[in-house]
C-alpha cells in the first residue's frame, strides 16, 4: 500500500505548522488555502489586481519547500519582506513572484504549481477559490451588534463573532481542489484563525459539500488558547459550537485537542457531535498558543492511519 494522501485546510501560521508536521507523516500532501486576506502586502496586491491574496498561499508553499539548501534558500527568498520606505515597503518577495506568475500565465493553479517547482515543494498548494473572497461578520460589540467587512476587520473586531458571510457567495473553485478533497485518505482542518481561516471554508458551497463528504476522514485540530482577537474571551467549546452552527451536516472523525484545553465539558461536546475526542500534549514549549510540529507529526501519523480509507474516491 502506498503512503497516504493528506489534504490540509486553513491559512497563515496554523496551516504552516500543520504542513511542516505532515512532511514527516505522509507521502503526498495537498494544501487548500483560504483566500480572504485583505491586509498588508496581500491586501495591496488584491486591491491592484483581480487575483486572490497570495500571502497565505506563499506561507503554505514555504512550509512545503524541499529540505535542502536549494529549497530553504528559495523559501527564505519567498518570505523576505522589503523595507524601503517607498512603494515596495512591506511587500513579501513571494507575494510579488506569485502575482507575477499569475499575470504571465493567466492561471491561478498553474502559477502556484510553477512556484512549487521552484521550491521543489514536497506537496501541492491550491486555493479554496480562484476568486478573491471578502469575508464579513456580524459581531456583538460592547456598543451593540456591528457588521464588519474584510478579514482584518473581522479578526480585530472587539466582540464575539455571531455569523459569517462571504462575497461572492458562490466563488469559483478549482477542479483540482475538489478532486484533492474527494480522493484524500485523510483531511486535516485547523488549527488557525477560527473564523477567518477555518470556518470560511464552509462558506464556499462546493468546498463545504466536499468537506461534509470527507467528514469520516477528517481530523479537526483545535487551537490552543486564544490565538487572536477574533476568539478572545471564548473557549474551545465555543469554537466547536461555531463550526457546528456554520456547517450542521459536517461531523469530523476526530477532534484533536491540546492537553491544556482538555476538560470534561469539551469532551462531552465533541462526543455528542459524534466525533472521537483525542487530547494530547501539543503546545510548543515557551509559547501560549503555538503547536509543536514534532508533537503534531507524531499524533497525525497515528490519526491519519486510523481514518484512512473511510470513503475516499480513488481512481
Amino acid at each position: 500500500m502506498t503512503g497516504p494522501h493528506v489534504v490540509a485546510l486553513g491559512g497563515g501560521h496554523g496551516l504552516y505548522a500543520t504542513l511542516t508536521a505532515l512532511r514527516g507523516a505522509c507521502d503526498s500532501i495537498t494544501a487548500v488555502v483560504t483566500v480572504a486576506d485583505d491586509g498588508g502586502s496581500s491586501g495591496r496586491i488584491r486591491a491592484e489586481m483581480p487575483v486572490p491574496p497570495p500571502g497565505d498561499l506563499r506561507m503554505a508553499l514555504s512550509a512545503l519547500c524541499e529540505d535542502t539548501d536549494w529549497g530553504r534558500t528559495w523559501r527564505d527568498v519567498l518570505q523576505w519582506r522589503f523595507a524601503t520606505g517607498g512603494p515596495l515597503d512591506g511587500h513579501a518577495v513571494g507575494n510579488l513572484l506569485i502575482a507575477g506568475l499569475w499575470d504571465r500565465t493567466g492561471g491561478i493553479v498553474e502559477g502556484l504549481d510553477w512556484v512549487g517547482r521552484l521550491l521543489r515543494a514536497e506537496g501541492r498548494v491550491l486555493p479554496v477559490s480562484t476568486e478573491p473572497i471578502t469575508v464579513s461578520a456580524e459581531v456583538d460589540c460592547p456598543d451593540g451588534p456591528l457588521r464588519v467587512t474584510g478579514q482584518v476587520a473581522v479578526a480585530t473586531a472587539p466582540g464575539r463573532v455571531r455569523s459569517l458571510a462571504i462575497e461572492p457567495a458562490d466563488p469559483a473553485v478549482p477542479a483540482a481542489t475538489l478532486e484533492a478533497l474527494a480522493s484524500a485518505d485523510a483531511v486535516i482542518l485547523g488549527p488557525g484563525s477560527w473564523y477567518t481561516s477555518v470556518l470560511t471554508h464552509f462558506l464556499v458551497p462546493r468546498v463545504a459539500a466536499a468537506l461534509v463528504e470527507a467528514g469520516p476522514r477528517t481530523i479537526l485540530t483545535l487551537n490552543i488558547a486564544d490565538e487572536d482577537e477574533e476568539t478572545a474571551g471564548t473557549s474551545r467549546i465555543d469554537d466547536v459550537a461555531a463550526l457546528r452552527a456554520a456547517a450542521p451536516a459536517f461531523v469530523p472523525a476526530v477532534v484533536l485537542v491540546d492537553a491544556s484545553e482538555d476538560d470534561a465539558a469539551l469532551r462531552a461536546a465533541v462526543e455528542s457531535w459524534g466525533a472521537r475526542y483525542v487530547a494530547a500534549p501539543l503546545r510548543e514549549e515557551g509559547t501560549l498558543d503555538r503547536h509543536d510540529v514534532t508533537l503534531l507529526r507524531e499524533r497525525y501519523q497515528s490519526l491519519v492511519a486510523s481514518v484512512r480509507g473511510h470513503g475516499a474516491v480513488t481512481g
